[in-house]
């Protein structure tokens, strides 16, 4: 549970005056490195930056693009999963079997993985590229 651990401390530097809801996330490379993330709120909340886009981007300027285990810990009556945007985030840089543990501050956890998270996920298969057509 030493990811768990990571996005534990992470989520003590949350910035959420708003909500309350401090969320932190660890990711896990696939060359070990582990880099965290935190929910940023902003008053106009869309605005607001997720706990695990904030851990990929830490991990793209580590210079690191493939994540191997995930951990998202929120203060929460059960785990909670990212969300749609962050599903989809971490499939571009996880394959489906990457293994991501939910967890909430009292202890508890869910283990799922990237694929059961977002079963049909977007991918660059799906894009049209520029001079394709389609006919």
């Amino acid at each position: 549970m030493e990811l768990v651990e990571a996005a534990r401390e992470a989520r003590e530097r949350a910035y959420a005056p708003y909500s309350n809801f401090k969320v932190g996330a660890a990711l896990r490379t696939a060359g070990g490195e582990v880099f965290c993330g935190v929910n940023v709120e902003n008053v106009a909340y869309p605005e607001g930056t997720c706990a695990e886009a904030g851990a990929i981007a830490a991990m793209v300027m580590g210079g690191e693009t493939r994540v191997a285990e995930v951990a998202v810990i929120a203060d929460s009556p059960a785990p909670v999963p990212p969300c749609g945007g962050c599903r989809q985030k971490l499939a571009e840089f996880a394959g489906p079997e990457v293994k991501v543990t939910l967890a909430t501050t009292r202890g508890e956890t869910l283990e799922t993985t990237v694929g059961e998270l977002l079963p049909g996920a977007f991918g660059t298969g799906h894009l049209v590229s520029p001079s394709d057509d389609g006919a």
